[in-house]
């Protein structure tokens, strides 16, 4: 699983390189191709259910789920990737979302709290606590910011395979849920909205926006517990300009 986070983390790298203005939707998840071929590893995402990416690439209002295509990127928007990637039958999974040019203060201000809950809920991915304390966390931040917070949609175990036991929500009660013990691998994604909590999914089947069109953010890692500090198997690259 170590290896499949390092070529995900090395796609996320080229992904935010090529983002700019006009570039497209296809040519982030061409991006992604090639260094998944690269690598040797294989996409968690293609063919999946019939999706047709590599990475998920949602755009403003869409949360998560958005299918790489003709859409134009624009200055101002945010967009969110989502990457995953097997090597040798371990899968890994992150997601991020990242600026387009500029983009207005309230919209910074989402990534940064969005952002801000991953960590939150990572540090109480620990062995001993139960899967609420992550959920807990992470509500707790975002509710307390007050911006909305995704609740259909949330982590998962991870391995062998993409998406695993157990469902990893968040929102709950530290005393409630699954208990983490060491060994356990799983995704952690809070998805934060502007707005309300709401979402509806659009026609294309795949595609999760938000129910009143506000902006709306997602970043993942994938975590192993261990009995102290979680492990980041996902970690940010720095960019070389």
């Amino acid at each position: 699983m170590r290896r499949a986070g390092v070529v995900v983390s090395k796609i996320h790298v080229a992904v935010e390189q090529a983002i700019a203005p006009g570039v497209t939707t296809q040519d982030l998840d061409d991006v992604a191709r090639d260094i998944i071929d690269q690598e040797g590893a294989v996409s968690s995402f293609l063919g999946h259910l019939g999706f047709t990416g590599r990475i998920c690439a949602s755009l403003n209002e869409e949360i998560v789920h958005g299918i790489p295509g003709k859409k134009v990127l624009r200055d101002g928007d945010i967009i969110s990737v989502d990457v995953g990637a097997a090597v040798d039958g371990f899968h890994a999974d992150s997601a991020w979302t990242y600026a387009v040019g500029t983009i207005e203060p309230a919209t910074q201000a989402l990534l940064e709290i969005t952002e801000r809950s991953l960590y939150v809920g990572i540090a109480e991915a620990r062995g001993g606590n139960r899967l609420g304390a992550i959920g807990q966390a992470v509500e707790t931040l975002v509710t307390g910011a007050g911006y909305g917070m995704v609740r259909e949609y949330g982590g998962h175990g991870i391995g062998r395979q993409m998406w695993e036991e157990p469902h990893v929500p968040n929102h709950g009660k530290a005393g409630q849920g699954l208990r983490l013990r060491p060994g356990m691998a799983i995704a952690i994604e809070p998805m934060v909205n502007i707005g309300g909590d709401e979402t509806r999914q659009l026609d294309d089947g795949w595609t999760v926006v938000t129910a009143d069109g506000s902006w709306s953010a997602h970043f993942e890692h994938t975590v192993v517990i261990t009995a102290g500090e979680p492990l980041v198997l996902t970690p940010r690259m720095a960019v070389v300009v």
